[in-house]
């Protein structure tokens, strides 16, 4: 699969075989992600891999659609507004990476913002001034979605002087 048609064929994933994914093969994907443009070579990306336990706690309305791993990706504070902003920019460029490398393998994801919530934060023990990138389901397609229509790009692009 060239990047493209990887970009193009990515779907967020609502529900899931029951098939496991080995840890180390989701750990493949996070190393690769970890090539996101990040200023300073902050790496700013956190990793948690979220248990049976927490994930009950959380009680997200599809259970993730029953994927078989859920990862937290968070994104480190910082001392100003400017490169916090830049933490998180990178952090989800590192996100998206992870999610065309999990789909390049066969593998989907569903993205949840469930993690933002101030009682998500707590059960999951975000520190404050992190910020959550999102929490994701993780696993192998039972079905994938049709594409949904989108803008087309010329109306998103202005010239400028």
């Amino acid at each position: 699969m060239n990047t493209i048609e990887a970009i193009q064929t990515r779907r967020n994933i609502k529900l899931f075989k029951a098939d496991p994914i080995a840890r180390e093969t989701i750990v493949s994907w996070l190393e690769a992600a970890s090539f996101a443009p990040n200023h300073r070579m902050t790496e700013p990306w956190e990793i948690r891999f979220v248990g049976p336990e927490t994930r009950a706690k959380l009680n997200h309305k599809t259970d993730f659609g029953g994927a078989p791993v859920v990862v937290l990706i968070t994104s480190k504070g910082a001392p100003t507004p400017i490169d916090r902003e830049e933490h998180l920019m990178a952090s989800a460029c590192f996100a998206q990476n992870f999610l065309l490398a999990a789909h390049d393998a066969g593998a989907g994801a569903f993205w949840s913002s469930l993690a933002a919530s101030p009682r998500s934060r707590e059960i999951l023990g975000v520190p404050e001034g992190d910020d959550v990138v999102g929490i994701f389901g993780v696993g192998y397609p039972a079905e994938i979605p049709q594409p949904k229509e989108r803008t087309p790009i010329a109306l998103k692009i202005t010239d400028l002087a």
